[in-house]
């Protein structure tokens, strides 16, 4: 097998870039010809905590790329925390990030000739631009996650996390808990490092990556805290070299079909609604002739939710490990998945679940069958309506049945924080559809997430007689009555735009509809006379990103 390395290291002229490595301590073992020169892109920083871990990850996966006769090269990129970046002018810079680290880890791969890429990464926009740049070179490579964080001390009758923060804030305002009840729990949420513990978009991307095929089985949900997740990252190191030697590259592996399962086991998981977004740009890296939210729409009537945890119960990613995990997960899905797919093993998804070993007993409470589901429907729904001519995304499994239809009275919002101020004084009331718009990838600009808005409605009592609808996105841990992507955005002259107080909202997620009812004539009249607020975009990337980037619908990819 000859490997990319070889244009620098293996050629008459390669002393030059030899002795470059030399200069750094490698040696002529680690420099000879037929050995993979394997990247590990670290994403490792001190500002993440669901990256905190990943030094002492890429440390393992260095000893199995060794152990197995490759020679392992480290580089990092950035990473940003969606948690500390909620609610305020860091979240616009949360999604448009996702392109930056794709770009990065293409020009490291590129500019060194890299034979192959282990992806260390946990958090939310992080793992799906490994699985982009992955798709988008071409080469052998791997995600090895570092694993959810536990879950914290006992809160509202579950096991705390940090979106309990953000719920009790709105209790302390309701005149529900203490101010010393609220500052304890800061100290008593997270109890340590890794992606937040519960099923939000990073652990679900971890979950996809897994599902996918594109990291070794059972891996997406080992804890942080748990050794395991070290033994994981030592096979990792061994399964790339592997890879490279028998040329298994990426796009071997994310297959229409591999796409297909991915959805899947989001719907079968009830995944966070941005897997939508990052799926597509995903499928688009690497040139699949396929439209990813259709495929959502029509697999969401056709595939059962048969796990259930946080958000949308009380059970916590350590408790979903425990079950089984994704591998559980596929086992009970069966023939709904196609088995015969590629994966990292080098073997295919039957022949992984075939000798796949449980470590832990089954939780029935936690993963179900299909025989006797949480829902016969898939956990993620695309909607379509007057006020989401291209498609809005909502989370049926994470919201409450009594809420799957929902008539209300519209109150508009510009932006995030003009909703957030009115929740918390008190100025949404039961009935009320709380409207944010000008969030979307252009208009954000950077499509920030609505959580807190959520959160505070869960947190004044609100999260059963009120919905929230936007161009913008949720977090996957969100829940209550919500409508998010709608695409075209309200800054691309979306109808959101011109919908005003007062007008009556109808969101049914059972028949997939959301609907302005307002007459036909009085929309184009709106439009005659509709004039978008003014927003000043920096100078910088987030400029740049605005002008490129594309709806919600398309994925928020940069397009030239």
């Amino acid at each position: 097998m000859e490997f990319r390395s070889k244009t620098i290291l293996g050629e008459e002229d390669s002393a030059f870039a030899r002795s470059l490595f030399k200069s750094m301590g490698y040696t002529d073992s680690e420099l000879k010809e037929g050995k993979p020169l394997i990247g590990i892109a670290n994403t490792w920083n001190t500002l993440v905590p669901g990256h905190y871990n990943l030094d002492k990850v890429a440390e393992y996966v260095k000893n199995g790329v060794y152990a197995n006769g490759g020679t392992p090269v480290e580089f990092g990129t950035i990473a940003a925390c969606d948690g500390v970046a909620q609610g305020h002018a860091g979240m616009h810079y949360i999604l448009p990030s996702r392109e930056i680290i794709c770009n990065s880890v293409e020009i490291m791969a590129q500019a060194h000739r890299l034979d192959g890429l282990v992806l260390l990464a946990s958090c939310d926009k992080i793992v799906p631009a490994m699985l982009m740049a992955a798709a988008r070179l071409d080469i052998p490579c791997i995600v090895c996650v570092g694993g959810p964080m536990l879950g914290g001390i006992e809160f509202d009758g579950r096991k705390s996390d940090l979106t309990s923060i953000s719920e009790a804030l709105g209790m302390v305002k309701a005149g529900k808990i203490t101010e010393c009840e609220y500052a304890a729990l800061e100290n008593t949420a997270c109890p340590g490092c890794g992606s937040c513990s519960f099923l939000g978009t990073a652990n679900t991307m971890c979950c996809v990556a897994e599902a996918l095929g594109m990291s070794l089985p059972g891996g997406g949900l080992i804890p942080a805290a748990y050794a395991a997740r070290l033994r994981h990252s030592f096979e990792a190191g061994r399964a790339i070299v592997d890879l490279c030697k028998k040329g298994i590259t990426a796009r071997r592996i994310m297959t229409p079909a591999a796409i297909r399962n991915a959805i899947k086991v989001t719907m079968a998981i009830c995944g966070s609604t941005n897997a939508v977004l990052h799926l597509s740009a995903i499928a688009n890296e690497a040139e699949l002739d396929m439209n990813v939210v259709e495929e959502f729409e029509k697999l969401s009537k056709t595939t059962p939710q048969i796990a259930k945890v946080n958000p949308a119960a009380k059970p916590e990613m350590e408790a979903f490990h425990r079950a089984g995990g994704i591998p559980r997960v596929q086992e009970r899905l069966g023939d709904i998945l196609d088995t015969s797919v590629m994966t990292v093993t080098g073997k295919t998804l039957q022949e992984n679940l075939e000798r796949y070993v449980y470590e832990y007993p089954e939780d029935p409470e936690i993963i179900k069958t299909v025989e006797e589901p949480f829902s016969k429907t898939g956990g993620v729904a695309v909607l379509h309506g007057n006020l989401c001519p291209n498609t809005g995304v909502t989370k049926p499994g994470a919201i409450d049945p009594s809420m799957h239809r929902f008539v209300g009275k519209a109150k508009c919002y510009n932006s995030e924080e003009e909703a957030e101020e009115a929740i918390l004084g008190g100025r949404i009331q039961a009935g009320d559809v709380v409207v944010i718009r000008y969030e979307g990838p252009k208009g954000g600009p950077g499509m920030r997430e609505m959580f807190k808005a959520m959160k505070y409605l869960y947190g004044v009592g609100l999260s059963k007689s009120t919905a929230l609808i936007t161009d913008g996105r949720f977090s996957g841990t969100n829940n209550g009555c919500f409508v998010g992507h709608i695409s075209p955005e309200a800054a691309e002259g979306g109808p959101l735009a011109i919908v005003c107080d007062g007008d009556e909202i109808l969101i049914d997620v059972d028949e997939g509809r959301l609907e302005l009812r307002v007459s036909d004539e009085e929309i184009a009249k709106r439009y005659e006379t509709l004039k978008m607020p003014e927003k000043h975009i920096p100078n910088g990337y987030l400029r740049l990103y605005a002008k490129t980037a594309t709806s919600a619908d398309q994925g928020a990819i940069i397009k030239m």
